[in-house]
């Protein structure tokens, strides 16, 4: 029993099933990870390479807030999740900037 605000609740489980669900349904995404960029790739770059394989609506590449430097991954969001799997893919392991990228679906869509 948890004890919350000085009244008990009930205990509550979360069956396995749900939670392997919910892992599975980061495949059903349109917004892909992108790891191991390029402190020089951009989000045009970023854009560019991407938007071969379908149409890109979002792209950001995470920068340190005081340097401005890339923190070396970004997110692309795709405008379906169809063409989001392409380019996922279509895009892993491949070669950007002198780097081989990773891409994987991102944990929020």
């Amino acid at each position: 029993m948890l004890i919350w605000g000085g009244k008990a609740l009930a205990s509550s489980t979360i069956p396995l099933r749900n939670l392997l669900n919910r892992s599975a349904n980061f495949s059903s995404c349109s917004k892909l990870f992108v790891g191991g960029l390029s402190y020089d790739t951009n989000e045009i770059a970023l854009k560019d390479a991407f938007s071969q394989h379908g149409t890109v609506t979002e792209v950001k590449v995470i920068c340190h807030p005081v340097t401005g430097r890339s923190k070396g991954y970004g997110f692309v969001k795709f405008s379906s999740e169809s063409e989001a799997a392409a380019a996922l893919e279509k895009m892993s392991n491949e070669l950007l900037d002198g780097r081989n990228i990773r891409v994987h679906y991102a944990n929020s869509g």
